[in-house]
């Protein structure tokens, strides 16, 4: 009986576990469904469409271009190229289903064997494992969650899989896998792959090379071909060994893929001429107006300037400092017995080491390996310096210049010698623009870029001494003085003020004119007593110049506000125009990555009338000129180098292009230069008119004037160039701390400016005309060259007038609202009611009517993963504005 019993019971609790068991199945059966239904409720707010992730955004670098053309800066370091389904090839698809998931086309989306080796991975942290996520869970993951390593993570990724598989076809989630993931080196997606590690479309990806990106996703810095070369040649070899094995290639094809090398030949732009002021000038104006995404917008930017005016200032600029530094003596040594490689390259300045001094040369080690002599003619200026005024007695051998082991700058002269030199301590700027449109020609920001990258050109405030006497004189022009008008140069006392002429000497009763050519400092204070500080503030800022860094008192005449050498630029540029007030820009167009128009400047012109007669003419023979094929344009086809400067990016070792001598180039067709700009023809549009400041007849007797200054007064130097057309005036600040010279053709406005960037004297005999005026004499020698004699018109080309202000009165008649006379009305001076803009907003105002804007276009709604640019507005018709 108790045995009986013990059966019942036993038969009982089966029964009971079995159905406890079919309970916990049905539970679990319907808790999925639940949780997954949970979870959607959960989740589904937080997360984005899924049919927006199918718009892939374009990313490649953003290229600043100079007006010729030349690569001069390039910014990002992200690339992604979207494509469609059906420009992937068939066996880059089959390496990635080897390497990633070889059943994506038979599961739902999740891999029943695959969640094992996950759980393990999450449990354990075993990098070792191979993962079990899907591409679809990848993709999950990749656009919707963070890379965090969480069993929380990795359900949501699940939920979002399903998803997915439910909204998209398996070609669609391929399509967005292969152009999201990240596969190192910058790169994302199998098109920027291609182009960054193999320099290849698509296209011409061999199975070895396939096999190759298809091992990145895994672990992109552990199998990278640059970095770790050996561990993603077992990875390469490995889904090689898949394919084959899942029938995807035959055994010719495995024999070839196993056998091939590495092979890379990595993607690596080189400036054509490295510009960096010119370029950080365009990087900052274009993140400051569209954010930080627009350095990875794929956006080819080109300046007005060009890169042969760039260099020429450039190497003018540094002339005048290396120039300065040989008058004022050799300061010593940069430093003695310290590592070679420590030291930069500035420009031309090469650190080098000495090795050997002897009586007259010494032998120094170059960062090259290169060991060069530095004769005596290279060294000879090396005087002692001992103050800005004072300096030692030249030496009569190398030891009382330099010793072994000293580190020291060298500069390799025109005929191939090397001359010993040291990094300035003065600095200095140079601003030239077009008159007629305020287009930058040229601009140098100071000594160097990596030395200091502070650009004086825009953000240097400094006293304009003497060169903003001619705009003072202009004011008095404008209220009825003439070039003849007699003014005294005797003293003047205005309180306890006593100022002084720079050669303390008084000329009695002189002329206007006279008194400006040979810069006069009582005949300036006397015009400001006389047209009063208030007028020509206004008048100053007319011309471009901050009136609220300008003094009200009469100092002003003596230059002691503030400047830049961009707001003196643009004040002179209207002595060479006319009298209009231009604006200066350095933007000229925007192109996006497929060389579609975005953005086409279109200046307010000093003569618009001039410019738009000739405007269909210059549009006829812009189409002409691209249909003919330049010189220059000869060469590049001849060859697939470009020109390399040392700031431009670098291979990143021998190993990395082993045999590239040897390699068929032709095969390479995504290289750098495939993604040079390639412009279609510029068409111009019809031009506004720039907004006169001064009557025509001032504009031509102030330019007249400061012709004079060049033929008789203090920039007579300049005389050396052998022309009768050009203008300027010379400026030298109190104790010489800032010396300019701010000149002028008809054709170019430029304006020269040094000193140190901690005011202090530059020496009592640095004046402008010593210091300033050679430098703009070498950069105008040469952008003169073969130009015709030109003047400052007096007739009124551009029909324009000074737009004048209402003067309303009120009285006990009522309101009686007058105008300023006509033009010659000289009995007060007329402000513009409509002002040009100030240079240090510089920022555009829009033409009536505005042009309608160039949209970029885009590709249809339909496309899988059409190309789109990532930036959030497209750019107006107004330019950037100019940064400070």
């Amino acid at each position: 009986m108790p045995k009986k019993n013990a059966t019942v019971r036993l038969i009982h609790y089966l029964v009971g576990l079995f159905i406890a068991f079919l309970a916990l199945v049905i539970i679990l059966a319907l808790a999925v469904p639940i949780g997954f239904y949970g979870m959607a409720m959960y989740l589904s707010p937080t997360l984005p469409s899924i049919q927006e992730i199918k718009r892939a955004n374009l990313e490649m670098p953003l290229q600043i271009y100079s007006r010729d053309d030349k690569l001069i800066g390039q910014y990002g370091n992200r690339l992604s190229l979207p494509v469609t389904y059906e420009e992937i090839p068939e066996g880059l698809t089959n390496a990635f289903l080897a390497a990633e998931d070889a059943s994506f086309f038979q599961h739902s989306g999740i891999s029943i064997k695959g969640l094992g080796r996950a759980v393990t991975e999450v449990v354990t942290d075993d990098e070792g494992q191979t993962g079990g996520s899907t591409i679809t869970m990848q993709v999950a993951k990749n656009y919707f969650l963070t890379p965090e390593r969480t069993l929380n993570r990795k359900l949501t990724e699940l939920f979002v899989a399903r998803k997915m598989e439910d909204e998209l076809t398996k070609n669609e989630i391929l399509t967005l896998y292969v152009n999201k993931i990240y596969l190192g080196e910058g790169a994302y997606g199998i098109r920027a792959a291609a182009k960054k590690y193999y320099s290849k479309s698509l296209e011409s990806l061999t199975v070895a090379e396939m096999a190759m990106l298809a091992g990145l996703p895994k672990a992109p810095s552990k199998y990278n071909p640059v970095a770790n070369p050996e561990r993603a040649l077992i990875r390469r070899n490995w889904i090689i060994k898949r394919m084959h094995e899942l029938g995807y290639i035959d055994q010719a094809q495995y024999d070839e893929a196993i056998d091939s090398p590495i092979g890379l030949n990595l993607y690596q732009e080189k400036l054509d001429v490295n510009m960096p002021y010119l370029a950080e000038m365009a990087r900052y104006a274009l993140v400051n107006r569209y954010g930080d995404q627009v350095v990875n917008g794929g956006w080819r930017v080109r300046l007005t300037v060009d890169s042969q005016a760039q260099q020429a200032a450039e190497a003018a600029v540094l002339k005048g400092l290396i120039a300065y530094d040989h008058r004022h003596g050799w300061r010593g040594a940069e430093a003695n017995d310290e590592p070679l490689e420590d030291f930069n390259r500035y420009g031309s300045m090469y650190p080098a080491k000495v090795t050997t001094v002897n009586s007259r040369s010494f032998e120094a080690l170059m960062q090259s390996g290169e060991t060069v002599t530095v004769n005596w003619s290279g060294m000879s200026w090396a005087k002692k310096f001992i103050s800005a005024d004072r300096f030692g007695n030249l030496p009569s051998n190398a030891s009382q210049i330099v010793s072994e082991k000293d580190i020291v700058r060298l500069i390799k002269t025109d005929n191939d010698n090397w001359q010993l030199a040291q990094i300035p301590d003065v600095q200095g700027s140079l601003v030239s623009l077009d008159p007629e449109t305020g287009a930058v020609n040229a601009l140098v920001g100071g000594f160097d870029f990596k030395h200091s990258k502070f650009n004086r050109a825009l953000q240097g405030w400094r006293q304009p001494g003497s060169t903003i006497k001619p705009l003072i004189y202009t004011t008095a022009l404008e209220k009825g003085y003439h070039p003849d008008s007699i003014i005294s140069d005797r003293p003047i006392q205005v309180g306890d003020w006593k100022p002084k002429n720079s050669d303390q000497r008084f000329l009695g009763d002189i002329t206007l004119r006279r008194g400006l050519y040979l810069s006069r400092n009582l005949v300036s204070i006397r015009l400001l007593q006389a047209v009063g500080t208030s007028d020509a503030r206004d008048l100053l800022d007319q011309f471009g110049l901050d009136k609220e860094k300008l003094p009200t008192t009469l100092s002003l005449a003596l230059g002691t506000g503030q400047a830049t050498p961009l707001q003196m630029a643009t004040a002179y540029a209207t002595f060479a125009n006319g009298g209009h007030r231009i604006q200066p820009y350095f933007i000229e167009q925007i192109y996006n990555y497929d060389n579609e128009l975005l953005f086409q400047a279109n200046p307010q012109q000093a003569c618009a009338l001039c410019f738009n007669e000739q405007l269909e003419a210059r549009n006829q023979q812009l189409i002409e000129d691209a249909q003919t094929p330049t010189e220059q344009e000869t060469e590049d086809e001849q060859t697939e180098d470009t020109i390399s400067e040392d700031d431009a990016v670098e291979n990143e070792s021998d190993a990395q292009n082993d045999d590239a001598n040897n390699r068929d180039m032709s095969i390479y067709d995504a290289n750098p230069l495939t993604d040079r700009l390639q412009a279609p023809v510029v068409q111009y549009v019809t031009a506004t008119q720039a907004p006169r400041i001064l009557k025509p007849r001032v504009a031509y007797e102030m330019a007249d004037i400061l012709r004079d200054v060049v033929q008789r007064g203090t920039a007579v130097r300049a005389r050396a160039l052998g022309r009768e057309d050009i203008g300027g005036k010379t400026g030298t600040t109190n104790e010489a701390k800032d010396a300019w010279f701010a000149g002028f053709h008809p054709t170019n406005a430029t304006v020269v400016w040094m000193g140190f960037d901690q005011p202090s004297t530059l020496g009592r005999r640095e004046y402008g005309g010593v210091a300033a005026l050679p430098v703009w004499m070498d950069f105008m020698r040469a952008q003169l060259k073969d130009v015709p004699f030109e003047w400052v018109s007096l007739d009124n080309k551009s029909k324009s007038k000074k737009q004048s202000q209402r003067i309303i009165e009120m009285n006990d008649d009522g309101v009686v609202t007058t105008n300023d006379s006509d033009e010659d009305d000289s009995s007060n001076l007329e402000t513009a009611a409509n002002q040009p803009v100030k240079t240090k907003i510089q920022q555009r105002k829009p033409p009536e009517p505005e042009p309608e804007p160039v949209v970029q276009s885009t590709a249809s709604d339909n496309s899988d993963s059409a190309s789109q640019n990532p930036l959030p507005v497209t750019p107006a018709e107004r330019m950037p504005a100019m940064p400070e």
